[in-house]
């Protein structure tokens, strides 16, 4: 038996091209700064519905699935991009957040967030503190750690 024969291909059943996409956009979007992350999320979000936790969870395990990179543990902010990018693309939009662990070691970490619920984190969503979320509410899409607020600047215009 050879190793095509039964290893799957990576990429193959959930997601695809698509799900392909979803990561390699995310790895280029990782490396923007904070803020212009933070508006082209929202630009992203405008207009889709929000995301179930079921829908956040099959998406999240396909990226994982998909790229050893996303998967490793310094992989959570282009994980967190491409996760709410590959939901996106069904026209839905987890919370996607950005932030620190407020347990034990403390970081910076990146993860989405749908129901209410963390989506594949093993910390408890009290150890950790969003800095920055962006959600699909009524076409507007950001929130500041203060939960409100928007990312437009006075102008009331996207940049």
């Amino acid at each position: 038996m050879t190793t095509e024969m039964t290893m799957p291909r990576r990429g193959a059943g959930a997601g695809g091209v698509r799900l392909r996409a979803a990561i390699a956009a995310a790895f280029v979007l990782a490396r923007l700064k904070p803020g212009r992350l933070r508006r082209v999320l929202a630009g992203c979000a405008r207009g889709a519905r929000p995301a179930s936790y079921a829908e956040t969870l099959e998406v999240f395990e396909a990226v994982v699935t998909s790229s050893r990179r996303c998967a490793g543990r310094y992989g959570c902010l282009p994980r967190s991009v491409a996760v709410a990018l590959a939901c996106r693309m069904s026209g839905v939009w987890p919370e996607w957040c950005a932030g620190v662990r407020a347990a034990p070691p403390f970081s910076p970490h990146a993860w989405v967030q749908a129901g209410g619920r963390t989506v594949g984190e093993q910390a408890e969503p009290a150890d950790l503190r969003p800095l920055m979320v962006v959600a699909a509410a009524a076409g507007e899409g950001v929130r500041d750690e203060h939960g409100g607020g928007d990312d437009r600047g006075g102008s009331g215009q996207a940049a």
